[in-house]
């Protein structure tokens, strides 16, 4: 995963996966490819909330 992407941009390449996965006639292997590609990015995106609600608990504290 590129470290340098944003959560914004990593949650909307998320939705168009979502949305090509719902709506196109993709192959097994596309489908396979865009479904691997979407649970990193769901993970990425995750892993970026936890470090910012962290952030505001350590913030808060203060």
């Amino acid at each position: 995963m590129n470290e340098e992407l944003t959560y914004e941009q990593a949650l909307e390449r998320l939705e168009e996966i979502v949305k090509t996965l719902e709506n196109s006639e993709t192959t097994l292997d596309e489908s396979l490819k865009l479904f691997e590609e979407g649970t990193k990015l769901a993970s990425y995106c995750n892993d970026k909330l936890i470090n910012a609600k962290q952030k505001i608990t350590e913030i808060s504290k203060d």
